[in-house]
């Protein structure tokens, strides 16, 4: 059994979160600047079996999308053309900053590693995860 991955999309960086190859807990992996994400990916991939992929798909509170709804579209296409074996899944990431900053706080974190923007979107990916993995089960 392989790891799930999942992705936070942004424009300058993105966060990364993967499971346990029992696919039972979700972990932060890292942060990447975007530029890189599908390089860094095709890294992973050669060193870590992965079943599939879940990207957080920004949508407003009325499910239209939001101003990085297009970004994370085209970002799509190219993984699918690059990693046409590899399944992708679009999970809703409404709230995961919130969520994400949020259980910074209650974790204990100090306020100086919470500015660290990679660590938002790490924990933000952590949590995209664990929404998806609760979803499935």
């Amino acid at each position: 059994m392989g790891r799930i991955l999942a992705i936070d999309f942004g424009l300058k960086r993105t966060g990364i979160a993967v499971t346990d190859p029992l696919q039972i807990i979700a972990n932060g992996l890292d942060t990447v600047p975007t530029h890189t994400l599908l390089v860094f990916l095709q890294s992973y991939f050669a060193k870590e079996t992965v079943d599939q992929v879940v990207i957080g798909m920004p949508k407003n509170l009325d499910n239209t999308d939001t101003d990085s709804t297009a970004g994370v579209r085209i970002f799509i296409k190219s993984f699918r053309k690059k990693f046409p074996l590899i399944p992708l899944e679009e999970h809703d990431e409404r709230f995961t900053s919130k969520l994400a900053m949020q259980a910074m706080i209650a974790g204990g974190m100090s306020k100086k590693d919470r500015r660290e923007k990679g660590t938002v979107d790490r924990v933000s990916a952590t949590i995209i995860l664990q929404s998806y993995l609760e979803s499935k089960s």
